[in-house]
């Protein structure tokens, strides 16, 4: 592989610099050197710029959709799950947990702006999802509001 194209792929392997090369905000020497590419500095410095032309403007979520929370899930029966993912069926009034729900159109993209938003306000996430144009994320009771503003944040225009 040539050196563009081994620093294109180790900036994807880092999806948080990927989204700083589309902001413009990355300092590209830093990124030169955290990254682990044969080459010089120099060098990866100059096919980072170069990748950062190529890629799409970032952009942060349109307006916002509609955020609710849910007190009160635990585990029970899948047929009146909030949430399923594997053998876990997260049901309303069976336990502890608080679901934050967004509508709208959320998606792969908005999942993941709302995941790193919780991870910097330390908020501990339980599960997880996306589908039908709706996301959900899981929280105990006690970071609910907090996962609420969270959300807000994350999926604001």
């Amino acid at each position: 592989m040539t050196l563009a194209a081994d620093t294109r792929e180790a900036v994807r392997r880092h999806p948080f610099l990927y989204d700083a090369l589309r902001a413009g905000v990355l300092n590209y020497t830093a990124a030169a050197r955290f990254l682990d590419v044969d080459g010089e500095t120099d060098s990866v410095v100059a096919a980072l710029r170069r990748f950062a032309e190529d890629l799409p403007d970032y952009e942060r979520p349109g307006e916002s959709p509609p955020v609710s929370m849910q007190s009160g899930l635990g585990e029970g029966d899948p047929a009146d799950a909030l949430l399923a993912v594997s053998d876990l069926a997260l049901v309303p009034d069976e336990g502890s947990l608080t679901a934050i729900t967004a509508g709208g159109e959320a998606d792969a993209a908005a999942l993941r702006q709302v995941l790193g938003r919780l991870e910097t306000a330390e908020v501990a996430v339980e599960a997880a999802a996306f589908g039908g144009g709706s996301l959900v994320v899981v929280v105990g009771r006690r970071d609910g509001p907090d996962a609420v503003r969270a959300v807000e944040d994350a999926l604001a225009a």
